[in-house]
């Protein structure tokens, strides 16, 4: 299904930061990248998730990055999200406030983390953001790391009493996690994981994803977004293959040696060695070296051709 707003659907690929030896951001590196995800022709771009490490850049960085793709993506015709996620509440009004002049389809949120919000507070949050926001589209951003995940009962709450909430991103469950998605965020965009996104489709639940699966290949990600359509049996096939990939050969990055969900992002497109990106991120958090991603380019290809022909 998707929001009311049909943009916010589909394939999205997430905008990585190029980190130089220094701990700057190489915002020439940062350029290329938006141009080779326009030329993959992503049914849109977003900054400032996880992956675009939102935790760890000042704020006059993120008015820069935030200017620079919402530059070369208006002039592309390339849609794009704008990420004003910061756990502190006051930082985040005010990169909403940025965004919101910047004419984004979307501003992503995620709810204050330094202490768990209440059902009320949270409520009063996003009430927040959306004054700020200006009649800009809201996307709350509900990683399963977040310290309150929101079940889809209390999800629907929100929605309902926020009605500029237009999409979720968050993680999928199992069966009755899609049951009660159905029932209780009927009209509202939610973006699942990339790796499960046939798997929501074959659900009639998800309108699309921010994807792990573009950070690998974003034109291959693409092609695979757009067959959902037309064979949705062949995709399913494909993200089996995909969820294998991932369990066996990146989880265990995280699982087994505690790199952040940024160091397997930047991992990924390393692998898929399709921009200049690079694994490095910003200290004190540690990068997985490039040669891990040497060593997994083949068996990507090997085990993913359809990633990597488009």
């Amino acid at each position: 299904m998707t929001g009311r707003d049909d943009v916010l659907r589909g394939n999205w690929a997430t905008l990585l930061l190029p980190i130089a030896a220094d701990e700057s951001i190489d915002f020439g590196r940062l350029a290329e990248e938006i141009d080779l995800l326009v030329a993959a022709r992503v049914d849109g771009i977003y900054s400032n998730g996880t992956a675009g490490e939102l935790h760890n850049q000042t704020e006059a960085e993120y008015a820069a990055i935030q200017r620079l793709l919402a530059e070369r993506c208006r002039a592309a015709g390339m849609p794009f999200v704008i990420g004003a996620c910061q756990p502190d509440p006051s930082l985040a009004r005010e990169r909403v406030k940025l965004a919101r002049d910047l004419g984004p389809a979307a501003i992503q949120v995620v709810l204050p983390d330094w202490w768990p919000v209440t059902e009320p507070e949270a409520l009063d949050f996003l009430e927040l953001m959306a004054e700020a926001a200006g009649g800009v589209p809201l996307i709350l951003y509900n990683p399963p790391h977040a310290k309150r995940v929101l079940a889809p009962d209390e999800l629907g709450r929100l929605v309902r009493a926020v009605p500029a909430v237009a999409g979720i991103k968050l993680a999928d469950g199992d069966d009755a996690w899609y049951a009660a998605a159905k029932q209780h965020l009927s009209g509202t965009a939610l973006f699942v994981p990339g790796h499960h996104l046939a798997t929501g489709m074959r659900h009639s639940i998800a309108a699309g994803a921010f994807s792990n699966v573009a950070c690998l290949s974003p034109a291959g990600a693409q092609a695979w977004t757009d067959r959902m359509a037309s064979d949705l049996e062949a995709a399913l096939d494909l993200e089996r293959r995909i969820r294998r990939f991932m369990d066996e050969h990146v989880v265990p990055f995280r699982a087994e040696h505690g790199y952040s969900n940024a160091a397997l992002d930047k991992l990924l497109a390393a692998i898929g060695g399709w921009g200049p990106v690079g694994t490095r991120l910003r200290r004190p958090y540690r990068w997985i070296d490039e040669a891990e991603a040497e060593r997994l380019r083949p068996v990507a290809r090997s085990m993913m051709p359809e990633l990597f022909a488009a």
